[in-house]
């Protein structure tokens, strides 16, 4: 296994020195390394942003952090749910007095670590209300989509909240956008080839040579089925298909793109599969009014990607549209 790095155990705490070596504008919160925030924060009269989730997944989810997005950041091991006590301690370095806004995605470690810092929240006295991720279609049917996953959807939540939070919205508007948006997104990743744990040494699933894995989640989950490889062409086509008919997305709507790839997929094949899936989106009656091309949402070395589609109305795509900026993403 050819990497770099040091010691396959501290990848994580080496990686952050890295990133707070990079980026003045960041700054670990008080003497816990596994907790990022901006080093404005907390700010006064705003909601607070927080959000967390493995290692491993980067940008995601500490590359969000930034000015209009996310104020805190709790981290775990690599694709490991963080600590409860991360997750207070974000909490903490987030509150500017008016409630923290957490979003999340659907994962057991996740829940039950956020429910643990709920309870720490409550009696340090910090209002703190959630909002959960749930937007991969593959990983439960219409009708269970309390069950399903969050994949790279998730990001399209922390935009429009974070927006909104910025603009002076209260607690309760910021979560109400949270929810709107996850409400009205639908993800699906095809993974070509699966990625390596450093720490553990092999895959914990195997894609064979000329197969692909339809439905993988981004904490390594292995897809729904195994199909041989097609075109990009016919991937758009059964990305499109599979999240278009799920919500339903009416015809004659605009719509959010996230197209992802999930850790080794050139840019260039990005793009390749972006020309079909806007082409398969118009014949769907659809207008992309946001594009987002790139790697926003990885799973390590893995090879593929990952479609997430948010249907727009004027109030989201005027918050997809604010301006931001941080290491992952950045918008003027």
């Amino acid at each position: 296994m050819n990497r770099v790095i040091n010691n396959p155990g501290l990848v994580v705490d080496d990686m952050l020195k890295g990133v707070l070596a990079a980026y003045p504008q960041l700054e670990a919160a008080a003497a816990n390394p596994r907790v990022i925030k901006r080093t404005c924060a907390p700010i006064a009269g705003k909601v607070g942003i927080v959000t967390g989730g493995g290692a491993g997944h980067e940008p995601a989810f500490l590359g969000y952090v930034g000015e209009n997005l996310v104020d805190a950041v709790a981290i775990g091991e690599i694709l490991s749910s963080p600590t409860a006590n991360s997750f207070f301690e974000a909490f903490c370095a987030a509150d500017g007095g008016k409630g923290i806004a957490c979003l999340y995605g659907n994962y057991a470690g996740d829940a039950m670590n956020v429910s643990m810092a709920l309870k720490m929240a409550e009696l340090a006295g910090i209002r703190v209300r959630t909002v959960v991720a749930n937007d991969d279609v593959a990983s439960a049917p219409k009708g269970k989509e309390a069950e399903r996953r969050g994949v790279a959807g998730e990001l399209l939540m922390l935009k429009t909240a974070s927006a909104c939070a910025s603009l002076g919205g209260s607690l309760d508007d910021v979560i109400a956008i949270a929810q709107k948006t996850i409400d009205h997104t639908r993800s699906i990743g095809i993974g070509l080839k699966p990625f390596v744990i450093p720490a553990v040494g092999k895959a914990n699933f195997r894609i064979g040579d000329g197969k692909m894995s339809i439905g993988v989640g981004l904490r390594g989950e292995p897809g729904i089925r195994l199909d041989d490889v097609v075109s990009a062409d016919e991937m758009a086509s059964l990305m499109v298909d599979a999240v278009v008919t799920d919500l339903p997305f009416p015809p004659g709507k605009r719509v959010a793109v996230l197209l992802t790839g999930l850790g080794a997929t050139p840019l260039m094949e990005q793009y390749i599969l972006y020309a079909s899936v806007t082409r398969y989106l118009g014949e769907a009656g659809l207008t992309v009014a946001v594009p987002l091309i790139g790697n926003f949402f990885t799973s390590l070395e893995m090879t593929g990607v990952a479609l997430s589609v948010l249907l727009l109305d004027e109030e989201l795509e005027r918050y997809m549209k604010h301006p931001c900026a941080s290491i992952g993403l950045k918008q003027t």
